[in-house]
């Protein structure tokens, strides 16, 4: 028996996606499992890039297919790559699956659960689908108007028979869990294994102590960051409202660090207002994320209204290994405030209630006691429940179960 993964992008390239998926790959490989990753040759983060079609990686057997790579700034566009992708991916599928093997689909490109499942139903395999958002809700959350009509039901009905179609299928949430129960019909297939980071990595520095801070001129000021991808599932409308408010309070700077379609347009408005309270860097290598977390006293993670239980950011676990507060802006009906309540460790405010979010940063700008306390409450969290061994333990549970 082999374990196949297929998703869009694999290591090196450090999207998100990217990371938790090679972390996993590579370990099962370490336990002495025979794992192959389908993949495409383009890098999500350096687009002219490319990858070698077929490559040995940490025990890991990488085959990278061709898609195209035209999507990046229109919806056409990138409809076209994931439809490269798909069929790229099918014919690779078919050829290397094996009876009894386990193929495990993450959901980058969206819909690819019906590729894997296909794939799986031709050539007698075992199908888990590892979901890291939910197609097309998350769409439809985010405003994409086609995904309301006949095409969104008829993509919904085609995903939901791919999740009747798995051995598995894995929620990366709670309510994630709650909200395909009744899709999963057979319920003991459907298990809940939150995303990850590594602990020993990401550890809780004192606050002023990352080098980053003084390279990028920010001691002395009260850094409340937000890193990763800011793209169509996130509010930073609430945000730049919120920097407008404080733009006179010389202690507070609010720092961007990574890419995406709304990290563009926020910069942009902040600049017609003229703020000078916001900061923006690049996106950092992954052996920097332990001192860019550092830089953070306080982190913002931003969900847009409506994402409810269909995503949960993967930059929250490594705010909490990294042991500091959070912020979350969004729905406060979703996965994350909930966390953030049991845990004790930030605030969650509604998307637009920037009279809310304004005396929260004012507060935690001003109370550093506050700000190590709700840091500690989150890393005590993270070493109980979202830790990599834990995670990987369940995982490899799920491995077991698909392949009986």
């Amino acid at each position: 028996m082999k374990v196949m993964f297929v998703n869009r992008f694999f290591f090196p390239d450090e999207s998100a996606t990217s990371q938790l998926l090679s972390d996993l790959a590579f370990h099962l490989a370490q336990r002495g499992l025979e794992v192959h990753v389908v993949t495409s040759r383009l890098d999500r983060v350096e687009p002219t890039r490319h990858y070698r079609s077929q490559e040995r990686i940490g025990g890991v057997t990488v085959h990278r297919v061709w898609s195209s790579g035209i999507g990046r700034n229109s919806l056409v566009a990138r409809a076209i790559d994931y439809l490269t992708f798909y069929l790229s991916a099918l014919a690779v599928l078919l050829r290397h699956l094996s009876r009894g093997d386990v193929l495990v689909a993450k959901t980058d490109p969206p819909l690819i659960s019906v590729v894997a499942a296909l794939a799986c139903k031709a050539r007698g395999a075992r199908l888990v689908n590892w979901l890291q958002d939910l197609f097309p809700e998350v769409a439809r959350a985010a405003g994409v108007r086609f995904v309301r009509g006949p095409v969104g039901r008829l993509m919904k009905a085609w995903r939901d028979w791919s999740l009747r179609e798995a051995s598995v299928n894995v929620a990366i949430g709670e309510q994630m869990g709650r909200y395909l129960a009744p899709v999963d019909t057979a319920t003991h297939s459907l298990a809940v294994i939150h995303n990850w980071a590594d602990g020993d990595a990401l550890r809780p520095m004192a606050e002023g102590a990352s080098l980053l801070r003084r390279e990028w001129g920010l001691e002395g000021r009260v850094v409340f960051m937000y890193s990763g991808n800011l793209g169509r599932v996130h509010d930073y409308q609430t945000l730049l409202d919120a920097a407008t408010e404080l733009r006179d309070d010389a202690t507070v700077v609010f720092l961007f660090v990574g890419q995406g379609h709304g990290l563009r347009r926020l910069r942009a408005e902040a600049s017609r207002r003229g703020l000078t309270n916001l900061a923006f860097r690049p996106p950092q290598p992954r052996d920097r994320l332990g001192a860019l977390l550092a830089v953070g006293d306080v982190h913002i993670v931003t969900l847009a209204p409506g994402m409810g239980p269909f995503v949960v950011p993967s930059k929250l676990y490594g705010v909490l290994a990294a042991g500091r507060p959070v912020v979350f802006v969004g729905g406060v009906d979703g996965e994350i405030p909930a966390m953030l309540d049991e845990q004790g460790s930030g605030f969650a405010v509604r998307s637009g209630a920037v009279q809310a979010l304004t005396p929260i940063i004012r507060r935690l700008a001003g109370d550093a006691q506050l700000r190590q306390r709700l840091g500690a409450n989150a890393r005590h969290a993270f070493e109980q429940r979202f830790s990599r061994p834990a995670a990987f333990e369940a995982w490899q549970r799920v491995i077991e179960i698909a392949a009986r």
